[in-house]
């Protein structure tokens, strides 16, 4: 069995379903990151990183190697789709994106990379972001667009001609990573055991309904699929760690130990986009229904 992780930039596969993917690792099933772009318009998240000398002359070089030791640590594959980042806008009104841009991109344009890999690694799964793209950066938004682009078209001979033999994925997931329910019962577990909690900014959020899109509204799926991984928790924050420039070692995915959390949310949270085999839901396996 192969799978398939879209992501946007380098840290999001740490941060969206890294569990998930060293838990097939480990059950034998042959997984690869397709990451984007490079994260080129990123900035240092890390106040330890400031000052950097090779993250302050070099930043996307060295997200590239944050990116080979996650990759490492999760025992994953992994390939640049070669886009250009298109940075976060922010302002009222939204500043216009940057020129040559990945959400820029014509989708057959931006597709064409991803099918050609599908064509080539030929993954039983796929796994990428929702519409809103988990939250509404343009370039997870595209990174969906791409996404179910390549899961639709790989199989069609018509379609996309020079890049491969045809392959037909059997299914497309949503990540949740970031879900409500998720947060909240981190968050209660905190408080129940007199810690600090650092989500009850995000659940409120995560409440609201911004029209505008400057701040991310409530999922719009429900999950269908737990993936039971509390075993390679360990593993994900070991990739998280790796992308140093990104994520604070103090920050919000570390305040929940690992351990706290494989009792309180042991899974990792996905909704069935499209299938092209039966299967019940609830589910607990991502290639559920899919005959070897």
């Amino acid at each position: 069995m192969r799978l398939l992780a879209v992501h946007a930039h380098p840290d999001d596969e740490s941060s969206k379903g890294a569990a998930t993917m060293a838990h097939y690792v480990r059950q034998g099933v042959e997984v690869m990151v397709a990451t984007c772009t490079g994260g080129e318009r990123g900035s240092i998240l890390n106040a330890e990183m400031e000052g950097h000398p090779h993250a302050e002359r070099d930043l996307t070089g060295l997200r590239r190697h944050e990116m080979a030791q996650a990759a490492a640590a999760l025992d994953v594959d992994h390939r640049w789709l070669g886009f250009m980042d298109s940075g976060l806008p922010e302002g009222d009104p939204l500043p216009p994106l940057p020129w040559g841009c990945f959400a820029l991109q014509p989708l057959e344009r931006a597709a064409a990379p991803l099918v050609r890999l599908v064509r080539r690694f030929r993954p039983h799964v796929i796994l990428t972001y929702d519409e809103n793209g988990g939250y509404p950066h343009p370039d997870h938004i595209q990174t969906h667009n791409v996404s179910v682009e390549a899961f639709r078209a790989a199989g069609d001979p018509e379609r996309y001609p020079g890049l491969g033999e045809p392959w037909t994925p059997q299914k497309l997931y949503y990540d949740r990573a970031f879900n409500l329910e998720r947060f909240v019962a981190l968050h209660e577990a905190l408080e129940e055991r007199g810690l600090q909690s650092p989500y009850a900014a995000r659940i409120a959020m995560l409440q609201e309904s911004d029209p505008e899109g400057h701040r991310p509204p409530a999922p719009r799926h429900e999950t269908t699929t737990k993936v039971r991984c509390p075993d390679t928790f360990a593993l994900r924050d070991e990739a998280l760690r790796s992308h140093r420039t990104q994520v604070a070692p103090d920050g919000m995915f570390f305040a929940v130990s690992a351990e706290l959390q494989s009792q309180v949310w042991p899974w990792e949270d996905y909704v069935l986009a499209e299938s092209r085999v039966p299967t019940d839901l609830p589910e607990h396996d991502l290639f559920a229904g899919i005959v070897g």
